[in-house]
């Protein structure tokens, strides 16, 4: 039970990565003019979400994989699952904040995926 947990909560941060990434040059278009400096920035950090999204659910497979069920699994599950409610706060506290939609689920999936985590680590 604790890997199918796991691996659900990777897939489920994964398919988020993926939705931070496709819309990237809408997102920067819905700025309006700005700096080719804070287009860049814009760019940067609206993918190194979906990067951090990919790397977290990376390393819950392959910790799943390599280790399912042993304490140190557990162990980085609980830590993943600290990472993801970091980030689920800090949307809620800022991009939730706006009329934007997907802001909204955002601080949902994640802390919905952190205690898939977290029961799975007592699993």
């Amino acid at each position: 039970m604790e890997e199918v947990l796991a691996y659900m909560a990777a897939g489920m941060v994964g398919l988020w990565g993926v939705s931070h990434a496709i819309p990237t040059r809408a997102v920067v278009a819905g700025f309006g003019e700005i700096s080719t400096d804070s287009r860049r920035v814009l760019v940067q950090e609206w993918l190194a979400e979906a990067v951090t999204m990919w790397s977290l659910a990376a390393l819950i497979i392959v910790v799943t994989a390599v280790g399912g069920g042993t304490s140190v699994a557990d162990w980085a599950y609980c830590a993943i699952a600290g990472a993801l409610l970091v980030l689920a706060v800090l949307t809620a506290l800022t991009g939730a904040r706006t009329s934007v939609i997907w802001f909204k689920i955002c601080p949902v999936l994640l802390t919905s995926s952190a205690a898939l985590l977290l029961v799975a680590s007592l699993a």
